[in-house]
């Protein structure tokens, strides 16, 4: 994916974001429960429109059950949508789970490929999707994770304008060391949950208020004092 060139303000705020909110959440890191490349693929495509919370509570017993692209590629349809039915849209997560599955034993020996290429082709499976296995698995840093918290914080502190997350990721690409793509999103995630939420974002606990475009100008003149 190509990159775009961004200016030496912006370059100072994300340089600035990242040191910041690396200080804060040390932490950080992946929240979906897994132990291998295909749980963690699993779970993610379980995430969609769905919180982390609540499929970790469901993946255990999914994966007691099908521990392997092997053993899920030949399950019962309907045996898994009873066992994921609490994420939400659980017959069409079943078809890309059983899907993803076969796929993985036809094409690739049961296990997941290390290439976005090859991810992608995967049924169930977006860039997004792609970037979380690939950084979180491999540690390969092939783009950045834009869920809703990412394009909410990104947008909040003038990293990006766009609101299409291939545009998102493009811009923070350009502006964050590929070497910190992984744990970009991380940190933008943790802070979003915690900090930024959606509704009402607490910019008095923010360590980023003093610089951020949209925190109250009386905060960012009380913090510059």
């Amino acid at each position: 994916m190509a990159t775009r060139r961004i200016s030496t303000k912006r370059a100072a705020a994300a340089r600035e974001t990242f040191a910041r909110l690396s200080a804060e959440y040390p932490d950080a890191h992946c929240e979906l429960d897994h132990r291998d490349a295909f749980e963690l693929l699993a779970a993610t495509i379980l995430s969609a429109q769905c919180t982390d919370k609540r499929v970790n509570l469901v993946t255990p017993v999914l994966f007691a059950r099908y521990p392997d692209a092997a053993a899920l590629a030949v399950a019962n349809p309907a045996d898994v949508e009873d066992i994921i039915r609490p994420t939400g849209f659980f017959r069409n997560k079943t078809k890309s789970l059983v899907g993803m599955a076969q796929a993985l034993v036809a094409d690739h020996g049961g296990e997941v490929p290390e290439s976005m290429e090859q991810l992608r082709v995967l049924p169930g499976v977006g860039r997004k999707t792609a970037n979380v296995v690939l950084g979180n698995a491999f540690g390969i840093n092939e783009g950045v994770v834009v869920d809703t918290h990412v394009a909410r914080v990104s947008a909040r502190l003038g990293l990006t304008r766009q609101t299409d997350p291939i545009k998102i990721e493009r811009d923070l690409m350009a502006l964050f060391p590929r070497d910190q793509w992984a744990l970009l999103s991380h940190l933008l995630i943790f802070h979003g949950r915690r900090v930024c939420v959606a509704r009402k974002p607490r910019c008095a606990e923010c360590v980023l208020a003093s610089f951020c475009p949209t925190a109250p100008r009386e905060l960012r003149k009380a913090i510059h004092r």
